[in-house]
């Protein structure tokens, strides 16, 4: 059963809680269904919980009945998962934690499907800095990487899981926690890279925007990541290329090399010592520091 709606413009008609924090007011579900579900428009629903365990989850048992276009956003998420089964924690309405449910159809070949995680960071990416007015890079796969103090630091994520006929996308972003809240010290937030607004609602219409109109273009090339643009503008915005990394693989191997490309499978391509080119669909992706 879907959680239920609490997310009205005003501190009636929730809970005694929702408005501990005025630093961090609640979402308007109300505005954000005006601006964003509309005739014609990808976003067909949306609805916005107090908490939940797992947006993903949520969203993955009613896609069926609600259909493609669905968007379901959590204020907290106390079961948020992330890529390799990491969880994702923040405090109530610090962040964005939402999830969508695309559904690409027989235009799109089943094999470029693959390509709908690196599309929505792409989407963020762009969103994020447009909106909050702060420098955004990609780690391959579908991190998002923002700059505090002249470090590169982690302040987003994405998991993409197949569902049925279509794929659900989840999308975690903090924006305005604190230091003393940061789950690991590796992890930033908008606030912290001194964005130009922390306002949940402007940043949440830009990003579902900018999804819809990368995922319209790629739809309407079949998916073709090159036809579409999509390759060209991760490789642009990734700052994976052209760097040593570590890819920690599944089964426990590892694989070093110079990320040189991405495919147009959506796989990164590492030069090796040995000369080779190696393409690395999964696994965990560290960039190593440049030997001194």
């Amino acid at each position: 059963m879907m959680p239920s709606d609490d997310s009205g413009s005003g501190p009636q008609g929730s809970g005694p809680h929702r408005w501990n924090d005025l630093e961090r007011p609640p979402l308007n579900a109300t505005g954000l269904r005006r601006a964003l579900v509309r005739e014609g428009a990808l976003w067909t629903s949306l609805d916005v919980v107090t908490s939940t365990g797992s947006t993903n989850s949520d969203l993955a048992g009613r896609a069926a009945e609600l259909g493609e276009g669905a968007v379901l956003i959590a204020e907290e998420q106390t079961k948020g998962r992330g890529r390799l089964d990491r969880t994702w924690s923040a405090p109530a309405r610090s962040g964005l934690f939402f999830s969508v449910y695309l559904e690409p159809g027989e235009d799109v070949p089943v094999e470029r499907w693959g390509w709908l995680p690196l599309l929505t960071g792409v989407a963020v990416a762009t969103a994020v800095s447009r909106t909050a007015g702060v420098d955004t890079a990609l780690k391959w796969p579908n991190d998002l990487l923002i700059t505090v103090a002249g470090e590169e630091r982690k302040a987003g994520g994405i998991l993409a899981e197949r569902v049925g006929d279509g794929v659900v996308i989840g999308i975690g972003l903090n924006v305005s926690l604190r230091a003393d809240e940061l789950p690991v010290p590796a992890a930033a937030s908008l606030a912290l890279a001194g964005a130009v607004s922390t306002d949940r609602d402007p940043l949440l219409r830009a990003v579902l925007r900018s999804v819809e109109q990368r995922y319209v273009d790629w739809r309407a090339a079949d998916g073709d990541p090159a036809v579409s643009g999509l390759q060209e503008a991760y490789a642009a915005g990734c700052s994976t290329l052209g760097r040593m990394v570590r890819a920690e693989l599944p089964g426990g191997h590892a694989l070093t090399g110079e990320a040189v490309a991405v495919d147009g499978d959506g796989r990164l391509v590492l030069a090796t010592a040995e000369g080779l080119q190696h393409p690395v669909g999964a696994g965990d992706v560290v960039h190593l520091r440049p030997s001194t």
